[in-house]
């Protein structure tokens, strides 16, 4: 394995490691993930988080507290931390599994709760979600319930740009219940892909009508839109 493989390999790891040890200790918090960026004066931690006053701490005691962990444990060279919360919370999958996982550790009903998060999540645009919570729900047999709402994508290239999925744990008398929650953005219903060589190929007839270059009725000017719709197509498919 080359030096440069086993370079981002590590640091894959050791964000990875940083990120599960920050999920463990903070999910109270809401905590949403990590940025890790590497500079000539150290290394910058970008921490997200539904309430960031309880991961700053008192006087950002917390703070400090961090900032020698990712030292000492991780290796990371003169940590800088900031703690900010996320964009659109609602659909970020991490913060609601830390909801799901807080309400049952309160107490609340597993259905109850899961039916207000999809609820909330819905009414923020989302174009579909699940939510599967699983355990000793109902009686000494482990089992699991799954609640979804709209359009859920699960194969495809579209999951990697538009999903997002997120696993949690609630510590409960009972057991442990397992959460996992799936959020398909808004996005993944824009048609841009599908209407733009559409919209070229209607604005590229009128262009040709407009100059002459094609009858707008009879003669030849059926035959050379259909050539040029064609032509238009193949540079399409051929990424030209």
């Amino acid at each position: 394995m080359s030096r440069i493989k086993k370079y981002f390999l590590y640091q894959a790891m050791q964000r990875t490691r940083i990120d599960e040890y920050l999920a463990k200790n903070f999910y109270t918090a809401g905590y949403a993930g990590i940025q890790l960026i590497q500079s000539g004066l150290g290394t910058r931690v970008h921490i997200y988080a539904e309430r960031p006053a309880l991961i700053i701490g008192r006087r950002g005691s917390t703070i400090k507290r961090l900032q020698k962990v990712f030292q000492k444990v991780f290796g990371l060279q003169n940590p800088q931390v900031t703690v900010s919360q996320p964009d659109d919370m609602e659909l970020n999958a991490r913060v609601q599994a830390f909801r799901v996982v807080r309400s049952l550790e309160m107490g609340y009903h597993f259905r109850r709760v899961a039916m207000a998060t999809l609820r909330r999540i819905m009414e923020n645009g989302a174009l579909g979600a699940e939510i599967i919570i699983s355990g000793k729900l109902t009686n000494e047999r482990a089992k699991f319930e799954k609640l979804q709402v709209g359009k859920i994508i699960k194969t495809g290239e579209a999951v990697d740009s538009y999903v997002e999925r997120a696993v949690a744990h609630a510590k409960l008398p009972q057991g442990i219940y397992g959460v996992q929650i799936l959020i398909v953005k808004p996005e993944a219903s824009t048609p841009d892909i599908e209407e733009k060589p559409e919209k070229e190929v209607k604005n590229a007839i009128e262009s040709m009508i407009e100059s002459g270059e094609v009858a707008e009725e009879g003669g030849e000017g059926p035959e050379k839109v259909e050539e040029m719709i064609e032509e238009i197509s193949r540079e399409e498919e051929s990424g030209v």
